[in-house]
């Protein structure tokens, strides 16, 4: 295999020349991902908007950001008229925010795309309404080793996919998001819906859904924190996700990762980020393909978090400039992630088939 023709190939889209940001929200994961990720990547931050002034000039000043507000009319009447307006706050609020931007404006908004089925309609008839070109920061899709897994599929060494796994067994500190605290629906909402995004951009939508979400009694006052989804892709295919977050053993047996199998082969990428949260390890990829003595590594540049954020936001600028065709994560695609998540939810209130009898 081509290791330096894969590695050529396996870049997110970006724009030739980036457009300023106007970031709404002045979180952890903006803290952490956002802004370093716009820095290393050269996007101009014109603005940042919070609702604390303290927090909202504090992180301005960390990252050299020349203007800071708690308005977001402010913002906006700020804004250069071709900003780029990335929203990263809790979903309970997105609905309030995106009527305050401009008509036709270009918007990058924080997963998940509403708390509910209910309130990701409402956001998607919100983008539809205004015009605005709005898509959703699904950015597990652009991590270093995603990108590379698709190159390593085109070439068509590994064959036709049967299998893909997402396996996530570790320790999530929780806490660090106080928000969650109180919130009806956890696991699937928040995290596992990176990973039904990322199933259906290479499957695409799903027969059905057949899941149970379920708490932990290592955290007892949070919702369902643990996962596990399989989804239906037909008689040929085997498709799931499992997840546990209260994996607080010695590190040794956690895991993160996604593997693919196909006909001639398979890939497994390591998910470093959930292991040791928020420290996190590297990102990796593995491929062993028939008559290898054994697995290769690729070598990867970048881990999920922050270099994944690059891409979210240059496919959407990209995509706004012309200089891309597609724009894979916009409202109008991340809506049936949500369905997705949303049947999930569905299918574990249901229940599953109750042991039939042994007749007479």
């Amino acid at each position: 295999m081509d290791l330096q023709k894969v590695m050529r190939e396996a870049v997110a889209p970006r724009p030739k020349a980036a457009r300023p940001i106007v970031m709404i929200g002045s979180g952890g994961i903006v803290h952490d991902a956002h802004l370093p990720a716009y820095k290393k990547a050269g996007f101009p931050v014109a603005a940042l908007v919070d609702v604390s002034r303290e927090k909202a000039e504090g992180l301005a000043k960390t990252f050299g950001i020349p203007f800071a507000t708690t308005s977001i009319a402010e913002a906006v009447k700020y804004a250069p008229a071709d900003a780029v307006f990335d929203v990263a706050v809790p979903a309970k609020a997105i609905p309030s925010i995106l009527p305050q931007l401009p008509d036709g404006a270009s918007v990058l908004i924080q997963k998940p795309m509403g708390d509910t089925l209910a309130e990701a309609v409402e956001i998607l008839n919100i983008c539809r309404r205004k015009g605005l070109t709005a898509a959703v920061n699904f950015q597990l899709r652009w991590a270093p080793n995603i990108l590379v897994a698709r190159a390593l599929q085109a070439t068509g060494a590994l064959g036709e996919l049967h299998d893909m796994e997402v396996s996530v067994s570790v320790h999530t500190p929780w806490e660090l998001w106080s928000f969650l605290s109180t919130a009806p629906r956890l696991e699937i909402l928040y995290h596992s819906i990176h990973y039904v995004d990322l199933v259906r951009s290479w499957f695409g939508n799903p027969l059905g859904v057949y899941a149970k979400t379920v708490k932990s009694p290592r955290t007892a006052e949070l919702a369902a924190t643990k996962s596990v989804i399989t989804l239906d892709y037909g008689s040929d295919k085997r498709v799931f996700i499992a997840t546990n977050h209260s994996h607080d053993f010695n590190p040794k047996m956690q895991r993160s990762f996604v593997q693919w199998e196909g006909m001639e082969g398979a890939m497994r990428a390591q998910m470093g980020v959930n292991l040791n949260y928020p420290e996190g390890r590297p990102d990796n990829i593995e491929y062993i393909v028939h008559g290898d003595a054994g697995w290769t590594d690729v070598p990867v540049s970048g881990n999920w978090f922050p270099d994944a954020f690059m891409g979210s936001m240059g496919s959407l600028q990209a995509y706004v400039q012309g200089e891309a065709k597609t724009l894979p994560t916009s409202v109008e695609d991340a809506i049936d992630t949500m369905r997705t998540v949303e049947a999930a939810y569905l299918s574990s209130e249901q229940g599953g088939v109750e042991l039939p009898g042994l007749g007479s």
